[in-house]
């Protein structure tokens, strides 16, 4: 008989019970017989009652609990016997009752999902559910041809109850009801226009949501689209019809919601929900980690971003495309991180290393758009793209949610910003369209909201779109724009409204030019250096990472003394979670002199460095190295014999000169060099003399002067909320 696995494609929001996968064991016949009419009576009388409620598989429903009710009459009729139980029950029966057992759950389990489930996604499943529902029917076939009927002593009438149900059993054949199917063609025909691109007119749309489905309201379309959206996620991309398909279905319910049904959908339930985390596995719920590490090796050395387009330079070097394309155009004739003369200026994509980036892009769910340029090595992304169906439903979606944005009571101004938040959050498509089609203005008015839901929506809104790399001049194009961000960070009314406003300054600050721009706004790096010291984790993290993006515009370095923002930085270097990029940006700031004294000012800046380099990740020994490195180089004399006199230094660079990383080794041996010029220097050594300390970097002979070789690449990512 069938097991338990014909099941396995069913909902699985929660695990089944054992008592639907292993008969009972070490029962009684009485007990196991009381057992078995308790199931049935319970299946009887839940769904006899609740079959005209059920959306779809009615007929299925019935006629499976109308067999239930025969076994039901069997086993009452068996346990009133007089005679001993033991003495009646062959063997034979005893075993056919023991699968009955795992039949009537697996029939419960089955009849729940048919109740419990969204009405689009029976509908979907109206062939698979409608096969389960026969095999059940051949499994109750089998087990009435073995059992015993003669040996039971049952009265007649019962005994030609079971006999009939027994043929009909034998005759039974797979049952799929027309009129459901018909729906579900229907179904599939609404996408087919917008994948012909066409939209569905309204009245039929109208016909089929509300009155032949019953779908009502706004929040019956929220249900249904979660449903669908946690099938997507649960199972795994093992799925009929496919994720793309699915897709497409649930960018239809959700276009349909809003034109049916309009903004009124709940004011209350929302403030009521924002708070709270949806399931795990959902395609709409937050995202857990703030920021994603990225592999170093993805990071392009100049810009210390992800790359989007490797190429390689005559050196062999790996450099992003855009990012040594400004290298060359700015009159640099040489490879920026070996310093070699360029032998000419052609750059070959690294389709290797891109396909590499694309798939780590892929399995970690991480924005990364292809370049704009085209290249035939971006297969991997063109298969997870969203079918045209998906992109004209939400182009349609987002139209009607701009112009409440636009039009809207101030109720469905909030709501029509958490859904181009989240339309945003997955694909560069929607966030292109969502911008193009004139979102972003309307979005920065909603920025200056009292309400705190249309804030936060709003502001994370914003974050997502300006993940796109083509949006972040629009959104600081938009006049007033950047100055709304940096004030819903310095006075925003959540404190997740706050962190998301950092997380776009960080965003934004990707472009090199916008790095400035930022910088010299009104209060922005005070707002984060505020939100490096005070805020949550999380908060702590989007701050740091902003302002190390911001340092690594030279012409900063002035704005981010008199901000304040390089204490906070040294602060934050015994903060976990944090150090690592505090670290990298103090490693930059202190390049130029008047970062170098600003830094050698704080009282705990060298002590914060020299416990980093202790007991620090591989990474921040590198940062906290190459900071005291360049400091020393930056600071003058006074600098230099300041960190020379820090306790147990020599005994840390002597340990990385054996034990750190390539980067760090290097970092640590120049380090000692510049010790070597230093007067008394040997004395505080003790012995750590020059050939010592390039024994781990002979092959170095040279001053280190582009900043790649003192500060690691921080490897985050703009995080999708």
């Amino acid at each position: 008989m069938a097991s338990a696995a014909v099941f396995s494609s069913l909902r699985r929001r929660r695990t089944p019970s054992l008592e639907a996968l292993l008969a009972p064991v070490e029962l009684s016949e009485e007990k196991l017989l009381v057992i078995l009419t308790g199931i049935s009576s319970e299946l009887i009388s839940t769904f006899s009652l609740n079959n005209k409620t059920m959306s779809f598989q009615r007929k299925n429903s019935r006629n499976l609990v109308r067999k239930i009710e025969v076994f039901a009459v069997l086993l009452e009729c068996l346990l009133d016997s007089t005679s001993g139980i033991s003495s009646i029950l062959p063997s034979t029966a005893v075993l056919c009752f023991k699968e009955l057992y795992l039949v009537l759950y697996r029939s419960k389990i089955l009849l729940e999902y048919c109740l419990q489930s969204s009405k689009l996604w029976l509908l979907l499943q109206n062939h698979s559910i409608s096969g389960h529902f026969h095999d059940l029917s051949q499994e109750i076939s089998t087990l009435l041809d073995v059992l015993p009927l003669d040996g039971l002593n049952l009265p007649d009438d019962v005994v030609e109850q079971v006999q009939l149900i027994k043929k009909q059993s034998r005759k039974s054949k797979l049952f799929i009801d027309r009129s459901d199917e018909t729906l579900r063609l229907k179904l599939y025909s609404f996408l087919n226009e917008f994948e012909c691109g066409y939209i569905p007119d309204r009245f039929q749309l109208y016909s089929f949501f509300v009155e032949k489905l019953g779908i009502r309201d706004a929040r019956s379309g929220r249900m249904e689209i979660e449903f669908l959206e946690e099938q997507i996620a649960n199972h795994d991309g093992d799925i009929e019809p496919t994720a793309s398909v699915l897709n497409g279905f649930v960018a239809l319910t959700r276009y349909c919601r809003f034109l049916l049904f309009g903004f009124e959908e709940d004011e209350v339930q929302m403030r009521i929900r924002k708070h709270k985390k949806l399931k795990k596995g959902l395609l709409t719920q937050e995202i857990a980690e703030t920021f994603i590490t990225i592999p170093k090796d993805f990071c392009c050395p100049i810009s210390l971003d992800l790359m989007r387009d490797p190429v390689i330079i005559s050196t062999g070097q790996t450099y992003d495309r855009s990012s040594i394309s400004r290298w060359m155009e700015e009159g640099h004739c040489t490879c920026p991180k070996t310093g070699q003369m360029l032998v000419h200026t052609k750059l070959v994509p690294n389709r290797a290393l891109r396909n590499l980036i694309m798939q780590w892009c892929s399995a970690h769910g991480f924005p990364c758009d292809p370049p704009e340029h085209g290249d035939p090595c971006c297969d991997i992304i063109a298969a997870t793209s969203p079918s045209k169906a998906t992109v004209e439903a939400n182009k349609a979606t987002a139209r009607i949610l701009i112009q409440q944005l636009a039009n809207g009571s101030e109720g469905a101004k909030t709501i029509a910003a958490r859904e181009l938040r989240l339309l945003a959050k997955n694909g560069k498509e929607n966030r292109a369209y969502i911008a193009e089609a004139g979102a972003i203005p309307h979005l920065k008015k909603l920025l200056s909201s009292p309400d705190a839901v249309a804030q936060e929506n709003s502001v994370t809104a914003m974050l997502n779109l300006s993940i796109y790399d083509k949006n972040k001049s629009r959104i600081i194009d938009e006049d007033g724009c950047l100055e709304s961000i940096v004030r819903v960070l310095k006075f925003g009314c959540t404190t997740e409204a706050r962190e998301n406003a950092a997380a776009t300054l960080f965003s934004l600050s990707a472009v090199h030019d916008y790095k400035k721009r930022i910088a010299l706004e009104d209060g922005a790096v005070e707002a984060l250096a505020g939100l490096l010291r005070e805020g949550t984790p999380r908060g702590k993290k989007d701050a740091v990472t902003a302002l190390f993006n911001l340092s690594t515009h030279t012409d900063n370095c002035v704005r981010m003394i008199d901000s304040g923002a390089v204490t906070a930085l040294v602060g934050a270097l015994g903060c976990e979670g944090v150090a690592e990029e505090a670290a990298g940006a103090l490693a930059l700031i202190v390049r130029q002199p008047v970062g170098a004294e600003a830094v050698g000012n704080e009282e705990k800046a060298v002590a914060g460095l020299i416990g980093m380099m202790r007991c620090g990740t591989p990474r921040a020994k590198e940062n906290a190295v190459a900071a005291l490195l360049e400091l020393c180089r930056s600071g003058g004399s006074a600098a230099a014999e300041k960190v020379l006199k820090a306790p147990a230094l020599a005994g840390l660079l002597q340990t990385l000169l054996f034990t750190g990383t390539k980067r760090a080794r290097r970092k640590a041996a120049s380090l000692a060099r510049v010790f070597q010029r230093c007067e008394n220097a040997s004395l505080h050594y003790g012995g750590l003399g020059v050939g010592y300390a390039f024994a781990g970097n002979s092959a170095t002979s040279r001053e280190i002067s582009f900043s790649s070789e003192y500060v690691m690449p921080v490897p985050v990512s703009v995080p999708v909320l």
